[in-house]
């Protein structure tokens, strides 16, 4: 993987205007979609994207728009484990101690644990939806016991 770099605030802004551009041909694009391009120089092309791509750049742009940096990585691929533990934004020994216990599966190559993209993905969906759920029944909690929340 390579370093990932946050946008300078020149890209925030500029990302922000292509993604306000963009935005109202969404809904429209269902299987694939034109896109046309015009270099610097004045040379224009279209290229034809898959409705899947479009919606990626769209997520892309609203990354950087919020001045989030933005990495594409197959779901296939395979992750070190200090690779997973800094997308979890956890310690490299925390995450170990995740796939000891199984809640993350992973294979070994020689001495070295590797985990699949895929993998960690549903890992963090599952660990947010729990998240969100504890966090919605302390809520419902303090309100029950008029904490003033």
């Amino acid at each position: 993987m390579q370093t990932i770099r946050e946008p300078t605030t020149k890209t925030s802004r500029v990302a922000r205007d292509a993604l306000r551009t963009l935005q109202p041909f969404t809904r429209e694009v269902r299987e694939e979609t034109i896109l046309s391009l015009q270099s610097g120089a004045g040379e224009e092309v279209s290229v034809t994207l898959p409705a899947e791509a479009f919606h990626v750049l769209m997520e892309v742009l609203a990354q950087m728009a919020n001045g989030s940096a933005v990495t594409v990585v197959p779901a296939h691929a395979e992750l070190t484990t200090q690779q997973a533990a800094d997308l979890l934004n956890v310690s490299r020994p925390f995450l170990v101690g995740l796939l000891d216990g199984g809640q993350i599966p992973y294979r070994k190559v020689g001495t070295h644990r590797r985990v699949r993209m895929s993998d960690l993905i549903a890992f963090k969906e599952a660990d947010d939806l729990e998240r969100r759920a504890a966090a919605g029944e302390l809520a419902r909690e303090a309100q029950d016991l008029d904490l003033g929340y």
